[in-house]
């Protein structure tokens, strides 16, 4: 939801059956949005659909969104954007919190953080908690709209602090889920048999971040990571057994005057794929690369910027992403402009694929890398209670990878020949007063892309032209917080839907609220109060299985209809 509440940014479902999901930035697939925890890639170089539900953010500190190609600092799968999740830092005296909550469809959650300082100049947290969720099906089809999931996570750290300002931040992390979709226990698909979905997962990561000041140049950093996640999938009678792995490394030395910072470093990811029933789709990339960044204040009130990274992917050949950006801040205004360049390497995983596997796919044969130009204009004010941002972006995409049928039953992956086009614009309104904040935020999004046919183009699939929303909150530290909040998302053209060719737009409504006594705050949350859901309008479910697999439609509108959820958060000691 907190992603859901930033302008221009849309999580979007990819799976009705197994409720994954990714998240969009400014109407770019979200296979190119690339995703961090403290700026480490320990979800993977390009993290699947489900990383962003198997995250728990009970110590969540803030996020930070990077819109646009940030391919010059993040490298190949940051093409539309960075989703960074820093984690809160321990304080000096020992404190925690746990966290109970139930909802409605029997789902339920027991997290539990803790941090203290150890001895010295060392610091430590853990995190750790289970999730759990029974299958639901709500419009009683015979098919899940709400996956069963049973998850484990923990997540220890450890931060020194040296006296010469020197810092070292260590990580490590273990999650294990079981999730399942399909047909309910008895029912069958509209072929007369059974198809199961289930993805049972293990992830394992460590990372390390560590600086250095160096006297007379300036900073030394090093950052570094790995991970390995194991899956195995079913899809009705086909068993999927699969291993993801990446390693990253990189240094960096950064320095210059407080008026003109610089950075520059080298980097090294390695993103390496094994499928056990289809090794024709097994991949290992290897990508080193140079990055170095700029900054000069040629006023109080003016900053100019630019950044280059040179990539050689083993697989997709050298590449050279820059980025330029400029900020003014006259008064209480701010002007913010920037382009950039980028590229993302191809996988057999996109949306479609991530939801019916490999087995009716054909080999990749030749793909190129996909290209993207972005740019965009924002302009800022703030006076008072009262906050306002508005924003122009564009992006083209030359040799987006998309999914086409082959035959009956098979579909292959090829880059569009043409330029997929996003235009768009965001509008963001604040106001405070006192202890109430109303925040009303409105996109615009036109997204083409060339038709299948050769012939013209079409919009492309699941990006409304029309979003909006209002949120609408009172908080009072020590007593606690209530409010409301009401969603609208418009038409989307959709794809292969033998019901419809356009969805229906839709308004979500939502009120929450939170009481602190003493150390404990209860709380309660209700979503989507006017009940809205897909299978009101049309079934998920297909007539017939489509040629890439999948026996649902995609999910366009929410799927859970009514969720009333409420727990408690105790909290001990200092956070």
């Amino acid at each position: 939801m907190l992603l859901a509440e930033t302008g221009g940014v849309r999580v979007q479902v990819t799976s009705p059956s197994l409720g994954a999901a990714n998240v969009r930035v400014q109407g770019m697939d979200g296979r190119y949005t690339q995703l961090l925890a403290d700026g480490l890639p320990l979800y993977g170089g390009q993290s699947s659909s489900l990383g962003l539900l198997q995250i728990a953010p009970t110590d969540l500190g803030r996020v930070e969104v990077i819109k646009g190609a940030a391919s010059a600092l993040y490298g190949p799968s940051a093409l539309g954007g960075v989703i960074n999740l820093v984690s809160r830092r321990p304080s000096d005296e020992p404190g925690g919190e746990i966290l109970l909550n139930a909802t409605s469809r029997n789902g339920q959650d027991a997290t539990a953080y803790a941090s203290s300082r150890l001895s010295g100049n060392w610091s430590g947290s853990l995190t750790g908690g289970y999730n759990r969720q029974t299958r639901q099906d709500v419009d009683d089809d015979g098919w899940t709209d709400m996956p069963a999931y049973d998850r484990w996570s923990m997540r220890p750290r450890v931060f020194w602090e040296g006296e010469n300002g020197a810092t070292v931040f260590l990580t490590a992390g273990a999650m294990t889920e079981v999730r399942k979709g399909g047909t309910m226990p008895n029912e069958t698909a509209p072929d007369g048999n059974a198809f199961p979905l289930e993805q049972r997962s293990r992830r394992y990561d460590a990372g390390l971040v560590a600086e250095v000041p160096i006297r007379g140049v300036g900073q030394a950093q090093l950052r570094a990571s790995g991970m390995s996640q194991t899956h195995k999938h079913t899809f009705g009678d086909v068993i999927e057994n699969d291993r993801h792995r990446t390693a990253f490394v990189e240094g960096s030395l950064s320095g210059g005057t407080e008026t003109t910072p610089w950075v520059a470093g080298i980097a090294f990811q390695a993103d390496d794929y094994r499928s056990r029933q289809f090794p024709a789709f097994n991949y290992s990339f290897k990508n080193p690369g140079a990055f170095a960044q700029l900054e000069h204040d040629f006023r109080e009130d003016l900053t100019v910027a630019g950044s280059a990274r040179l990539d050689l992917h083993s697989e997709y050949g050298t590449h050279l992403s820059p980025r330029v950006s400029m900020l003014y801040r006259p008064g209480p205004w701010r002007f913010r402009a920037s382009v950039g360049r980028g590229f993302y390497a191809p996988t057999p995983f996109v949306d479609e694929i991530d939801e019916a596997g490999l087995s009716r796919l054909e080999p990749l044969g030749e793909l190129n890398a996909e290209t993207a130009q972005t740019g965009s204009v924002d302009v800022g004010y703030v006076r008072g209670p009262f906050e306002a941002t508005a924003t122009l972006f564009a992006s083209n995409i030359d040799g987006a990878v998309r999914i086409e049928q082959v035959g009956e039953k098979r579909v292959r992956l090829t880059n569009v020949d043409g330029t997929t086009k996003t235009r768009g614009a965001e509008l963001l309104l604040r106001y405070r007063l006192g202890a109430l904040t109303v925040t009303g935020s409105y996109v615009y999004v036109r997204a083409t892309e060339p038709d299948e046919s050769g012939i013209g183009r079409r919009a492309v699939p699941l990006t409304p032209k029309h979003t909006g929303g209002i949120v609408a909150m009172w908080e009072r530290e020590g007593v606690g917080r209530i409010g409301a909040e009401a969603y609208y998302t418009g038409r989307q053209a959709l794809e292969d839907d033998p019901f419809r060719t356009v969805s229906r737009p839709y308004v979500e409504l939502g009120v929450m609220g939170e009481l602190v006594v003493g150390k404990m705050r209860l709380f309660v949350n209700a979503e989507n109060l006017l009940g809205v859901r897909q299978t009101r309008f049309d079934p998920i479910v297909r007539p017939s299985r489509a040629p890439d697999g999948r026996w649902t439609v995609d999910n366009w509108a929410p799927l859970e209809g009514f969720v009333l959820n409420g727990g408690v958060r105790l909290r001990f000691g200092k956070l």
